[in-house]
């Protein structure tokens, strides 16, 4: 018979599963995800929003790595339920912060279809009501398209004693009181050291 996913409910994706053939477009444009991905090692991430500042700094840090990435015979390829207007707007910025291309694909997933084919949706969060909430999730999906391993919100690169984000909603003044002399890449993108 015919087999049909709901895109109503957000699925489970376990270790061992097959990974969800999907179409979407990208910032590099319109793919079918098995056609893109090839006999080729996938690593599958999502991301809550454009501009924001732990997104558009983990973004950067896997262009920096694509040549690593290329090494082990594997693709990138991005996820948040933004428009592709707003992440081709937003890649100018994560590449001035990495100092690396963005050559990898971003899917811009506004109607959530990835996000709930992956189960990226965080169903409590607050804007999960929107369906505009992704988790931070990570697929490794192998060459026969099998997820070999998934985490939610990983941590990036950060190390005790690296400089850390300052929240966006926190004004520039409180902010200048509560971390002096912090620095400013973006409005939305503030650094500062706790030591």
């Amino acid at each position: 018979g015919r087999f049909v996913i709901s895109l109503s409910a957000t699925m489970s994706i376990l270790i061992g599963d097959t990974a969800p053939n999907f179409e979407a477009d990208t910032t590099v444009g319109h793919i079918n995800f098995y056609d893109w991905a090839q006999d080729n090692w996938v690593v599958l991430f999502s991301h809550p929003a454009d501009f924001t500042p732990v997104c558009t700094t983990e973004l950067g840090t896997v262009a920096q790595l694509q040549t690593e990435f290329e090494k082990l015979n594997c693709q990138t390829i991005a996820l948040s339920t933004d428009t592709l207007e707003s992440h081709h707007n937003w890649i100018p910025d994560i590449e001035e912060w990495s100092n690396a291309s963005v050559t990898y694909p971003i899917i811009a997933d506004a109607q959530q279809e990835v996000a709930k084919l992956y189960g990226m949706i965080a169903p409590n969060a607050k804007g999960s009501e929107m369906g505009k909430l992704t988790v931070r999730t990570v697929f490794i999906i192998d060459p026969f398209k099998k997820v070999r391993w998934t985490i939610s919100y990983p941590p990036a690169d950060w190390k005790e004693g690296d400089d850390v984000v300052i929240l966006p909603n926190i004004p520039n003044d409180e902010a200048e009181t509560l971390f002096p002399g912090f620095d400013t890449f973006k409005p939305y993108l503030r650094t500062t050291n706790l030591q």
